[in-house]
């Protein structure tokens, strides 16, 4: 095998006397399909086809571009050290995805892979720089053309044409060959690196999941211990408040639980979200029961939907507790309204006996009113009670977007 200089030129079998290219005729109508075939393959690309189709599609296009019976798409297999045939155009049964070839620099495609240069063979009967794959022999080529495809940080293979008819591929064939690697190639890289971000993304939501279930079995473990000491502590007031510490507790837990089956965890959709919450709420509120009136979507930050759910779940256990003491069941209800995409008002009402008629949420000892006053606080919001006849009526109104300062 004879010594190839080292430029960035391409590896050309040399030609007896100075034949310059005709481009009249066919020969200039073929270079002008080439380029409406290099737009059509990047349209493809941008289109987002799905990775197999779009190798199948730059096999046919290449083929048809060079007027060639058979092209091939090698991708490398560092294992094996060779190249395997990943997808083609004109190979006979069993090729594509079964035949491979050498990668090493004594076969026009390895060379190609592993200096960067493109290679024309176009008598591969009288090749002497490289030995002719088994392949080629079997199926009667006799010139070829292997340009590298480059992927994200090594290449990934090598796209190469092949022709059973005598003539010659020249340096604008090279140039169309090598427009087709490079869209390819670039569709490679994206593939490539969107399936390491959904990998990332993956390792990051089973990361996210083991966080929240330890956070769960954690408040789970303090609310037992609360429950326990409740039990024992032999003060019934004492008992109720340990009691209502415990349930807190485990609305939190089940807050948090909840966002570990989303999908993005910086951004959710708010209404199923709190569906779930008020789910879990409907055994604890029984015999009561819970309408939900929502508009059909809200997307809201995560971070700030865990305080929305605590608030939630601390005015929904209050209307349970305390609204209809004189009777066995009633209805408790959760509203939400968007007002000019800018603010939401999130109401808790009920028909019970109602607060009394000088309770001001702003000066209120309650504990659980100031929790959710607190809550509020931290979401920008303010907690108010509507004057009404009957039961009570309680909004809280939110941004809807964090404000900036």
């Amino acid at each position: 095998m004879g010594q190839t200089p080292d430029t960035d030129e391409p590896v050309v079998e040399a030609k007896p006397g100075n034949q310059p290219e005709d481009l009249t005729g066919r020969a200039l109508q073929l270079r002008i399909r080439q380029q409406e075939l290099l737009a059509e393959l990047g349209v493809l690309a941008l289109q987002r086809t799905s990775f197999t189709d779009l190798l199948d599609h730059t096999a046919r296009m290449t083929a048809e571009g060079l007027d060639a019976q058979y092209c091939k798409i090698l991708e490398y297999v560092p294992a094996d050290k060779r190249l395997l045939v990943r997808a083609g155009v004109g190979w006979g049964e069993g090729v594509v995805g079964n035949a491979t070839v050498g990668a090493d620099l004594g076969s026009p495609a390895g060379y190609a892979l592993h200096t960067g240069k493109p290679v024309i063979s176009n008598h591969l009967e009288n090749e002497e720089r490289f030995r002719t794959p088994e392949l080629l022999a079997e199926h009667g080529i006799r010139r070829a053309m292997n340009v590298i495809l480059q992927g994200d940080g090594s290449p990934f293979g090598v796209l190469e044409v092949d022709s059973q008819l005598e003539g010659e591929f020249g340096e604008n064939d090279i140039a169309f060959l090598q427009g087709a690697a490079n869209i390819l190639g670039m569709a490679i890289e994206h593939q490539q690196y969107e399936r390491k971000l959904q990998a990332a993304l993956e390792r990051h939501q089973i990361l996210l999941k083991e966080v929240n279930h330890r956070v769960k079995n954690s408040l789970q473990v303090v609310s037992s211990m609360l429950h326990l000491q409740a039990n024992t502590v032999g003060d019934p007031a004492l008992s109720e408040r340990l009691m209502e510490a415990s349930t807190r507790i485990l609305a939190v837990g089940r807050a948090y639980n909840r966002l570990a089956y989303n999908a993005d965890y910086e951004n959710i959709e708010l209404v199923a979200y709190l569906r779930e919450v008020v789910e879990d709420l409907e055994a604890a509120v029984a015999p009561c029961k819970i309408q939900f009136d929502t508009p059909r979507e809200i997307q809201f930050a995560a971070d700030r939907a865990i305080l929305v759910a605590l608030i939630v779940n601390e005015l929904i256990l209050n209307a349970g507790r305390h609204a209809y003491v004189d009777s066995a069941d009633g209805v408790i209800r959760l509203q939400l309204a968007l007002s000019d995409d800018k603010t939401i008002a999130i109401s808790v009402s009920d028909d019970g006996v109602g607060l009394p008629t000088d309770f001001d949420p702003a000066l209120t000892k309650r504990l659980g009113t100031r929790i959710v006053r607190a809550l509020a606080g931290q979401l920008g919001g303010e907690l108010t009670r509507q004057q009404s006849t009957g039961g009570t009526h309680l909004t809280l109104v939110v941004p809807l977007h964090v404000v900036a300062n």
